[in-house]
């Protein structure tokens, strides 16, 4: 399963581009590219490993690094990832990002080959039981019109029933389709136009959108989506402490991956990780943080900190009045 991982994560596709574009380049262009289109902790591991020479993928010839791979590099698919393909077949999100007969075509593809795994298998402990409604023709309608909408930024007429059960409607850009592990539901972060030509961030529960109509109007290409979205960012973003033992640091840059953070070696064993956020993610970024485990410390910001401990007082109220009862 290493194997498998390595040629289809994140490092590899960078990389990938990098050796086949067949440009020599100095490391600063590779750090650029890998921040470009990896993740901020992916220098934490390529870099080293590309100037020490334990991946002997690049000539170096003084302060140019020359690819050791043609052009037309290519690796066909192993049974282990047909096999792995065909189980993500079987997973109900998939369907929201494929049309029926690119999903039929798969299948057709795949006929032969046995899943990796199947649903079945699986137990969910840490996650709420109400997940999003992903076989309804209606939310699935919805989906796949809010990511067309998102990708040509395009604005959408939305109807849409709060927890509280007030009807809103307005239009709006979909600016980002986010999954929560946690509550297993896919949201919507969506812009909608404020005052004086600026732009403001909503946040919407896909399963609570009644329904979706794409509008022929664009956003204009001044807009930057990752712009407002950040602006929507507390000043100060969540600093942890990471102790890479027992694999802390992978399983923690997993665990908070749908986060823009950024994160630094302190020393041979220890990370700072920095976790942007705003109002609506931070109920969700408590709790990931407490079940983390104990090699992470969370050393500011003082806001999240307060929460945090009204949290754990809270629990430890109702699990001493559990007790006395």
């Amino acid at each position: 399963m290493e194997l498998f991982s390595e040629i289809n994560n994140c490092y590899y596709q960078v990389l990938r581009r990098l050796l086949c574009s067949q440009n020599a380049c100095k490391i600063q262009d590779i750090r650029a590219r890998i921040c470009q289109e990896g993740f901020e902790e992916s220098m934490l591991s390529i870099l080293p490993k590309l100037e020490d020479g334990s991946w002997n993928l690049f000539e170096r010839k003084g302060e140019w690094y020359h690819s050791k791979i043609k052009a037309s590099f290519a690796v066909p698919f192993s049974k282990l990832q047909k096999s792995y393909l065909k189980a993500l077949l079987s997973d109900p999100r998939i369907g929201l990002f494929l049309h029926e007969e690119q999903s039929e075509a798969l299948k057709d593809m795949l006929s032969d080959v046995k899943p990796l795994w199947k649903q079945g298998q699986f137990f969910y402990y840490d996650r709420f039981a109400d997940g999003d409604p992903y076989q309804d023709e209606t939310y699935r309608r919805n989906f796949r019109l809010l990511l067309q909408a998102q990708k040509n930024r395009q604005y959408v007429e939305i109807d849409y029933t709060s927890p509280r059960g007030k009807r809103l409607h307005h239009y709006y850009v979909p600016a980002r389709l986010e999954y929560s592990v946690k509550n297993d539901k896919f949201r919507l972060l969506a812009l909608k136009q404020a005052g004086h030509g600026s732009m403001r961030l909503e946040v919407f529960n896909i399963s609570r959108i009644q329904e979706v109509r794409l509008t022929e109007k664009v956003l204009s290409s001044q807009a930057d989506v990752n712009t407002v979205i950040r602006n929507s960012y507390y000043k100060e973003p969540v600093t942890l402490r990471i102790r890479d033992e027992r694999n802390a640091l992978e399983r923690a840059m997993l665990h908070f991956a749908n986060y823009e953070k950024n994160t630094v070696k302190i020393d041979e064993n220890t990370y700072e990780c920095q976790i942007y956020y705003n109002k609506t993610m931070e109920t969700e970024l408590l709790i990931e943080v407490m079940s983390f485990g104990p090699m992470l410390t969370v050393t500011g910001n003082a806001q999240f900190l307060d929460s945090l401990k009204e949290r754990l007082q809270r629990q430890r109220e109702l699990s001493v009045s559990g007790i006395n009862w």
